[in-house]
């Protein structure tokens, strides 16, 4: 059985190093921008129920505005959509009740054998709380995300939606440009042609050094476009709805001094708290139909 999945490993990678080479050799190219899906149609009350479940904590939706993000998105209940690294599920609460009865959830989780010890703590609990309670979230199917080595989060063009929420500076903190590139790649090959990646993260203001993404928790929007662009993507529209124009991105301990990490503990706690998360980008991509 690990012998299979090493082989699939190895043919995935392959296509992803394919994807880039064409990318680079097409760089000079401009690609048609590809029209909207016909079929797509949120069901805002069915998304709005959700989100007003009682079985889900809603103190955080005044400033990660969920009904909006996924409105903005374009996620339509009979899609398959894939949350990169959910963690504890605060987006899942959401997701998978909403693609339950007619779409597929996938939850590119965390390799419990591939980092820090919270990762085995992390999918473990995930999986108590969803994977053992269909009833109310479906068949979630949940695989592993370890990039660069492990980016088969859903089979090749399958993926309607792949979304990313405050997960970039991650990959970056951990493989710079490198990482970066070679998870977007992986993106762009599970999507289908015409599918979708949005993107939420913490907004590095343009006037700051790029050395100040190396361990800030923070990025610029110009370069994650621009990652986005090498990988083959084009982007759709960007969204000030996840904006805070409180945050000034220059904390003692990065973005985590702010909530809902709060590092600094009870040291400036209420100013923090009333600086609230962070300003954060809130990007749409698309895979071209045709590449």
């Amino acid at each position: 059985m690990m012998k299979d999945k090493q082989v699939i490993n190895r043919e995935f990678s392959k296509s992803i190093a394919l994807a880039l080479l064409a990318t680079s050799l097409g760089a000079l190219a401009t690609p048609v921008l590809a029209q909207e899906g016909t079929t797509t149609q949120v069901d805002e009350a069915a998304l709005a129920a959700v989100i007003a479940s009682p079985l889900r904590q809603q103190d955080r939706d005044d400033q990660r505005h969920p009904q909006q993000t996924l409105e903005f998105f374009d996620v339509s209940p009979d899609m398959t959509v894939v949350e990169i690294w959910p963690g504890g599920g605060w987006y899942s609460r959401i997701l998978a009740p909403y693609l339950k009865d007619h779409g597929q959830y996938y939850a590119a989780h965390f390799d419990p054998a591939g980092g820090p010890a919270y990762y085995a703590r992390s999918l473990a609990s995930f999986n108590q709380q969803f994977i053992a309670n269909p009833a109310q979230y479906g068949n979630i199917k949940v695989t592993v995300f370890h990039p660069p080595e492990l980016l088969e989060i859903a089979p090749a063009g399958s993926a309607d939606r792949i979304l990313t929420f405050r997960n970039i500076h991650n990959w970056y903190m951990e493989g710079g440009d490198q990482t970066v590139a070679a998870t977007l790649a992986g993106f762009f090959q599970t999507l289908k042609p015409g599918g979708i990646l949005g993107v939420v993260e913490h907004r590095l203001p343009e006037d700051r050094p790029d050395s100040a993404q190396d361990s800030s928790g923070y990025m610029k929007q110009s370069y994650v476009i621009k990652m986005a662009k090498q990988a083959g993507f084009q982007l759709v529209a960007s969204s000030e709805i996840n904006a805070n124009p409180k945050d000034s991105a220059d904390y003692p301990a990065g973005v985590w001094t702010l909530p809902p990490s709060l590092r600094l503990g009870d040291t400036d706690k209420q100013k923090y708290l009333a600086i609230g998360e962070s300003d954060r980008m809130t990007l749409k991509f698309r895979r071209p139909e045709q590449f």
